[in-house]
């Protein structure tokens, strides 16, 4: 990166305040991508002042793809809405949240290309520097959190699929980029990740490894939870902090990437990916789990976790339905609730109780 400016370069590094003294909320980091990671950090902003968002960089469709390929830059896309889902419902946070959601409509070059994006990846131009650089957006919108990458480096996701050629439905292809796996016709048997073993951002690492919980999910589950777990200085992260973590289940099946999987299937191939990783609670919504027993099995055997069941999808017109006609959007309220009630339940006696 180059073209920094001095005025710029001495923008001071946002510092995460330190141990919980009295009085303080939980330190929270959510992992995720996409819509999934944002209804988590609507909901979460609600409940704690300590708030991470660590983010995946394997998006290689629309704007972000076009200004990675342009550039040689991470994908912007999953990091902006992670910032706007972080912005007050004040007018100033509201505003914010709009405008770097903003996508230009033209007949040129601009058209489709979010204002965020572009902020985003002038800063890293101007800053050298992708964490500052989130952060001082962050600080613009008067951000209720913190959003870092996942890595350093751009990921190209590839994935393993059964029967992505309808006319060879045995077969297995591997499918390269996040925007086709996430739309492939077939069965998904495995994820990974090109380099294979990339870089972790070390503030993101820290920020796991120092967190009180980690909220991993809900999200489009091989394209933007998993790939976190592809990250081996995240993953172990993960595997070895001393915080209390939780599993959050999707509302629904994504249509192509998880058609026809059961929440016992989700954790499946998550423990497929990461056989170490353990869970203290795996959130699910009551009216999306068929078999609450054999999600309850399924918790303690794979991922050694207890289940919680909350009422946290949208209802009515705040709900956007799948094809099978259930409610796939959560309710940013009622996810709060559930995540505060866990953190109660189940965490250990702390100044936030």
């Amino acid at each position: 990166m180059s073209g920094r400016t001095p005025r710029l370069r001495r923008v001071r590094r946002f510092v995460p305040s330190g141990r919980m003294t009295k009085g303080a909320t939980p330190k929270v980091v959510a992992l995720g991508g996409g819509m999934g990671l944002s209804a988590s950090l609507a909901a979460l902003r609600r409940i704690t002042g300590d708030l991470t968002a660590v983010v995946t960089v394997a998006d290689d469709g629309g704007s972000s793809g076009r200004l990675r390929d342009e550039l040689g830059v991470l994908p912007p896309g999953d990091l902006r809405k992670a910032l706007a889902a972080l912005c007050g419902d004040d007018d100033w946070g509201q505003t914010w949240a709009r405008v770097i959601q903003h996508r230009f409509q033209s007949e040129g070059e601009l058209h489709d290309h979010a204002v965020g994006n572009l902020l985003i990846v002038a800063l890293w131009e101007q800053l050298g520097d992708h964490v500052q650089a989130l952060d001082l957006v962050g600080k613009l919108l008067g951000a209720h959190g913190r959003v870092l990458p996942m890595s350093a480096v751009p990921l190209e996701l590839q994935a393993e699929v059964r029967g992505h050629d309808a006319e060879r439905p045995d077969e297995i292809t591997t499918v390269r980029g996040q925007a086709t796996v996430a739309l492939t016709r077939g069965e998904v048997q495995s994820v990974h990740v090109v380099p294979k073993a990339p870089p972790a951002v070390p503030e993101a690492v820290a920020a796991v490894r120092d967190a009180d919980w980690v909220v991993l999910g809900p999200g489009s589950w091989f394209s933007s939870v998993i790939p976190h777990l592809l990250v081996p200085e995240l993953r172990e992260a993960l595997e070895e902090t001393k915080a209390r973590k939780v599993l959050s289940l999707n509302l629904a099946p994504q249509p192509g990437e998880t058609d026809g999987f059961s929440p016992q299937r989700h954790l499946e191939v998550l423990a497929r990916h990461a056989p170490k990783l353990a869970f203290d609670v795996v959130l699910a919504d009551k009216a999306a789990v068929p078999d609450i027993e054999g999600l309850t099995v399924a918790a303690k055997q794979l991922v050694g976790s207890e289940v919680e069941l909350a009422a946290v999808a949208a209802q009515g017109d705040d709900a956007r339905s799948s094809a099978g006609g259930a409610p796939d959007r959560h309710d940013p309220e009622l996810l709060a609730a559930a995540y505060d009630r866990i953190f109660r339940m189940h965490g250990r006696i702390g100044p936030w109780r």
